[in-house]
């Protein structure tokens, strides 16, 4: 199987408020049972986990979404060469998960997991 989408993040200035937004617009139940109550969806029902949160200290905000490719490293070598630009290099943030953050050559942010 080829590349796909596995996750999607919503982040902004007032996390608790985003999770409140799309909880109430969609049915989402929210797991925010960690630290910086991060608000994961996801379970049966869901075919791919998202995050909703408030975004870094001085970023902006936004949506991004997560794509799983085999490799990454050589992923994120082939987004370069492309035109795009690596933002965060392969990072694990939880076991068994690494993500990394690029910009496409219009300057769109995009993860892969």
């Amino acid at each position: 199987m080829g590349s796909h989408v596995v996750h999607f993040e919503v982040t902004g200035k007032d996390g608790p408020a985003l999770q409140r937004f799309y909880s109430e617009a969609f049915g989402w139940k929210l797991d925010t049972n960690n630290p910086g109550g991060y608000g994961m969806v996801r379970g049966n029902e869901q075919p791919i986990t998202g995050g909703i949160g408030a975004a870094a200290e001085g970023a902006p905000g936004g949506v991004t979404f997560y794509v799983h490719t085999e490799d990454a490293k050589a992923t994120l070598e082939k987004i370069e060469k492309l035109g795009g630009k690596v933002l965060m290099p392969l990072t694990q943030v939880a076991p068994e998960t690494t993500i990394a953050l690029f910009a496409d050559p219009e300057g769109h942010v995009v993860g892969l997991m």
